[in-house]
């Protein structure tokens, strides 16, 4: 037996590191497909790249170390934003001395997923990692063929090796039943797998092998020079940053018509006046909205999700001085007239 293989070189077990590429529609659920990744990873180590980390709920019970774009867990997993653009954070979880065995990256809400999975098929990193599949999530309740007429919407579903019907709880058997008709007619053969609440068995998701990379290889040459900057979803209320942010991710959205509106505010809104303007004065085409919220009445830090008409607020502790941090994405909205109603919201 040769020395090279009872001491193989180190930078081996690097090459070839699966990677998984979740995508979907604004408020599918792909978070907590993700929170269910890094909770029931197992003996997997797991690097998970998201946008923010706001999303992420890690127990604190598994929390190790935070820095400023790492989070680091006690069963081995790391998170890792996007801040730099996607090569560099990959290159950051590639150069980690200690075994990562797993990629997971998790899109934006309106993002095309092609550009990223052809950044994984070209020339700086097809050789230290393999593109295993990209798991497309849906929210079966609200998800319709024509409800978002986006572009991204139809090709986070054509592009998806893996389309996760979740929030079945939500929906009826024939509107499944519809839908799973409807995107066989998109992507015919394509494997479609049922959850609730981001649930699923992690053999069925990771390490599946079902992406197929000469299958992009005509699409590599016309698309490969978009692959960076289309993917961000900038932290909206980074105060530094805020209008050269605002502006990069209002473009992008643009191919389809979204807009992505920010408000903040020093202020406390009350409760009433924000309950009037999520029942009368919320236009029709926000999609998807978020963000933190002071409210006059409470000392709490509000949670606040929204996706399509559902809505929900969780309470915990600021950690640092309140405020009002609110962002909407949506089709075509008026950003004034929205940032005028949350000005009246205000103590």
């Amino acid at each position: 037996m040769t020395n090279a293989s009872v001491n193989p070189p180190l930078e081996m077990p690097k090459r070839g590191m699966p990677v998984t590429i979740i995508t979907g529609f604004l408020g599918s659920g792909k978070t907590t497909v993700l929170n269910h990744i890094l909770h029931n990873a197992q003996n997997l180590k797991v690097a998970v790249l998201v946008n923010e980390f706001g999303d992420i709920n890690i127990d604190s019970q598994l929390l190790v170390s935070v820095d400023q774009d790492m989070v680091e867990l006690t069963n081995g997993c790391i998170c890792c934003t996007i801040n730099d653009g996607l090569l560099e954070a990959v290159y950051k979880v590639l150069d980690r001395g200690d075994r990562i065995d797993y990629l997971v990256i998790e899109t934006t809400g309106i993002a095309d997923p092609l550009p990223i999975a052809l950044t994984f098929l070209g020339p700086e990193l097809r050789d230290l990692t393999r593109l295993d599949s990209i798991l497309t999530v849906v929210d079966a309740e609200t998800f319709t063929p024509s409800h978002f007429e986006s572009s991204a919407a139809f090709n986070q579903i054509a592009y998806g090796d893996i389309i996760l019907l979740n929030k079945t709880d939500l929906a009826t058997d024939d509107k499944i039943a519809q839908l799973e008709d409807y995107i066989h007619t998109v992507k015919a053969g394509s494997r479609i797998l049922r959850s609730q609440k981001g649930q699923v068995p992690l053999p069925l998701i990771l390490d599946v092998a079902l992406t197929q990379p000469a299958s992009y290889s005509s699409t590599e040459e016309s698309s490969h020079h978009h692959h960076d900057h289309e993917h961000h979803d900038h932290k909206h209320h980074d105060h530094d940053h805020h209008d050269h942010e605002h502006h990069h991710y209002s473009h992008h959205l643009e191919n389809d018509g979204f807009v992505s509106v920010s408000f903040q505010s020093d202020r406390p809104f009350l409760v009433n006046k924000f309950e009037k303007f999520l029942q009368e004065q919320l236009p029709e085409d926000v999609f998807r909205a978020k963000g933190l919220i002071w409210f006059q009445e409470s000392s709490d830090r509000q949670i606040f999700q929204l996706s399509g008409k559902r809505f929900d607020i969780q309470a915990d502790n600021w950690p640092e001085k309140p405020s009002n941090q609110l962002v909407f994405i949506g089709r075509n909205l008026n950003a004034t007239q929205i940032q005028e109603h949350l000005n009246n919201c205000l103590a």
